[in-house]
């Protein structure tokens, strides 16, 4: 009898300790039980610049939300701030910044107007005037973001029903008075990312076409060339959200439209140009133009001398009525002379300005401002056609989060394609062998197909002043946590439920006396000795 008993006994107390743990369960899912929503975030760029850290430094985050109605006095440094792009106060994040103030995070709303996914560009004038005052704002955000160190992480994401919602009580708790905090409960932020990893050796691509022109005898390296280059790396505040539009989206299209053209000629030998087209797609353009130096350098001696001039094209897809040919050789030069008079001619046919500007080169400096000048420094006679009037600063206008197609004037890109196209036919053909109907307007609606020879492509390591670190991209979870005191009240509910349910079974089938021997001390088990 007593052997079942005691089997009884450590049955109960099995029992206990389960209902104990399955108490301290529940609990401990309380804060996580109740998500609110996934969001998908872009970590805001880090890099280091010839050793200096820029950026953001961290991606994990697991903090509770604020806005930008905290208190004056509020301790932030264990807080995610979520601020929407409408709702930006520059003056606060020039300041916050400049003062190192501690922070948990940032998490940067943006409309869905910059959204790579959004395809609705039409609006009213009012819509359209609100759209320019936010891409200036982001657009100043964003220079401030990149060149400076963050020692905590900053995303970005886009507003939709689900953020928005979220975002109202956020400010609802901080009107009150009672930020989110691990006492009163709120909205916790989570990203779970692993420590950010430096890029080694990343690769830079550059890709060649060739369109073989007229030869006059069995050696094609005779035949002078002409090349069209455009750059198409990106460099923005959020990698994964760099699509450069216009920095150099715009220039790609057009030289890809260029090939397809002069394609349908070059594929009759009758009206094959007496010009070899080199085509020339570069990488590393943001990093002074790394990826074209390679290239460039790769060429035999012949190619080089072979070619008569390059076109360079940057950033066409925002311009109006005036086109830019940026130049480094002084305009009285015969090359940029012929250039500019062939480009000027059909520009006024076409109804529209062409303009050159002259920069000279510094040698000493190891700054590119423009593409061409890394052929001007092999003295290769070159220029880059643009619809900015000056070069941009070091990682400016690099493609960033305002590149995006809502802000291209596709019009421009199709004026621009229309130029290069028929002054590089005139200067291949001369002029009276071109209509001003030719097929090349005509086949501009027409989807571009890779046409062009001998395409291969030439793999290099980035080299110079920058690192790279990866982990752009992530998954935020929004979680609605109750307050400790509700934690507490729910244990205490909970045991206490339990525990009187326990007893209530114990007396009702055992009896009061084996709940009471529960608790006592079990008799020695020590043998007296005779």
């Amino acid at each position: 009898m007593a052997p079942r008993r005691a089997r009884e006994r450590e049955m109960l107390v099995d029992s206990l300790y389960s209902v104990i743990a399955l108490v301290f369960v529940l609990v401990a899912c309380v804060e996580l039980c109740d998500a609110a929503t996934v969001v998908d975030v872009y970590r805001l760029i880090q890099y280091d610049m010839s050793g200096t850290p820029f950026g953001s430094r961290l991606a994990s985050l697991n903090h509770h939300a604020g806005s930008m109605q905290f208190s004056p006095h509020a301790d932030l440094s264990r807080a995610v701030l979520m601020i929407p792009l409408r709702e930006l106060n520059m003056t606060f994040i020039k300041e916050y910044i400049a003062q190192r103030k501690p922070l948990g995070g940032l998490l940067l709303l943006l409309p869905q107007l910059f959204s790579f996914e959004n395809r609705d560009c039409t609006g009213s004038n009012n819509q359209n005037h609100g759209k320019d005052q936010l891409k200036n704002v982001l657009e100043e955000l964003e220079q401030i973001l990149i060149h400076t160190n963050l020692p905590y992480p900053v995303y970005f994401a886009f507003e939709d029903d689900d953020v928005n919602s979220v975002l109202t009580d956020i400010k609802k708790n901080d009107a009150t008075g009672q930020p989110a905090t691990a006492t009163t409960g709120g909205y916790k932020f989570v990203v779970s990312a692993p420590e950010p990893k430096r890029v080694s050796s990343p690769t830079i691509t550059n890709i060649q076409g060739w369109l073989a022109g007229t030869k006059t005898d069995d050696d094609a390296s005779q035949v002078p060339t002409i090349a069209i280059v455009a750059s198409y790396d990106t460099f923005g505040a959020a990698p994964a959200l760099s699509v450069g539009s216009d920095s150099n989206g715009s220039g790609v299209v057009a030289l890809l439209e260029i090939a397809r053209l002069f394609s349908l000629l070059y594929s009759n030998p009758k009206t094959r140009g007496r010009y070899n087209l080199l085509f020339g797609l570069t990488s590393g353009g943001p990093y002074n133009y790394n990826g074209t130096q390679k290239w460039l350098r790769s060429f035999d001696q012949r190619l080089r001398e072979s070619v008569d001039y390059a076109i360079c094209l940057n950033s066409i897809g925002s311009w109006e009525n005036e086109l830019l040919i940026h130049v480094s050789k002084p305009p009285e030069n015969a090359y940029i002379k012929q250039i500019f008079e062939g480009f000027s001619s059909v520009a006024e046919e076409l109804g529209f300005k062409v303009s050159l500007k002259h920069k000279k080169i510094n040698i000493s400096n190891s700054r590119v401002a423009w593409e061409h000048e890394q052929f001007s420094r092999l003295r290769v006679t070159a220029a880059t056609i643009s619809g900015l009037s000056t070069a941009p600063q070091l990682l400016e206008r690099t493609g960033g989060l305002v590149d995006s197609r809502h802000f291209v004037n596709e019009t421009a890109i199709t004026r621009t394609v229309k130029l290069i196209a028929e002054g590089l036919a005139r200067h291949i053909y001369v002029a009276p062998f071109l209509p001003k109907d030719d097929p090349f307007v005509l086949a501009l609606k027409k989807e571009l197909e890779d046409h062009t020879d001998e395409v291969n492509l030439q793999r290099e390591v980035l080299d110079g002043m920058f690192t790279f670190y990866d982990s752009t991209r992530a998954m935020l979870n929004i979680y609605q946590v109750a307050s400790v005191t509700f934690d507490l009240l729910l244990l205490l509910v909970l045991g206490s439920y339990l525990i009187v349910l326990f007893s209530f079974l114990v007396i009702t089938t055992r009896g009061l006396d084996d709940l009471i021997s529960l608790f006592r001390r079990p008799p020695s088990r020590k043998v007296k000795t005779a």
